[in-house]
């Protein structure tokens, strides 16, 4: 096995983009990105969906957001917020879902850059928008939507929203199985000498 401490210690995350391939805007081949990224220096670059969901590796010590942000700015001029979970992370999202018995086409969640310092008003009284709910669990926001997001009466009016990008729970659940499997085939190629 390829030991790590001498070639440099390595993490998959996946980045979240907001605002691309949206309603026509900002249209951005996925296929180039991926380009980009691997002439960055990231490896194992991988998309899901057009919507703007990057499955990467890269040095532990990268800070990921700002250098998918700064290439994307590179290569189209466009301010594109970009937020990060690490593999780990993102499974933790999925074992800490406060809706477990939520169908997938009902939950959503919003990934913020940080977690939100004080609870504005919006989290205080939620009340009135009910069936629809949230849960602010440190950087993520789970939203359960029956009426589908783009009926939701709550996700307008959520104030800490301005900051994230949201994925339906489908999308969650499959950047986490790719960043499994990004993971796993890390390791069978350092066990098997390759990189």
């Amino acid at each position: 096995m390829k030991d790590r401490a001498v070639s440099g210690a390595r993490e998959i995350s996946v980045a979240f983009l907001r605002g691309v391939n949206v309603g026509g805007h900002r249209r951005l081949r996925m296929a180039d990105l991926v380009q980009w990224l691997g002439a960055a220096g990231l490896s194992r670059v991988q998309t899901y969906i057009q919507s703007g969901n990057v499955v990467v590796e890269h040095a532990a010590t990268l800070d990921v957001a700002p250098r998918i942000h700064e290439v994307i700015a590179e290569m189209t001029g466009w301010d594109v917020p970009v937020v990060v979970r690490g593999a780990d992370e993102l499974r933790a999202v999925v074992a800490a879902n406060p809706f477990p018995d939520a169908a997938p086409t009902h939950l959503h969640v919003a990934f913020l850059p940080s977690a939100p310092e004080d609870a504005p008003h919006d989290l205080v009284n939620h009340a009135p928008w009910r069936p629809e709910e949230f849960r602010v669990i440190g950087r993520d926001v789970y939203l359960f939507v029956p009426p589908g997001i783009g009926h939701s009466v709550m996700v307008p009016r959520l104030s800490l929203l301005r900051a994230a990008t949201t994925r339906n729970w489908n999308t969650v659940l499959a950047v986490v199985e790719l960043a499994r499997d990004a993971s796993c085939r890390g390791a069978a190629m350092d066990e098997g000498g390759g990189d």
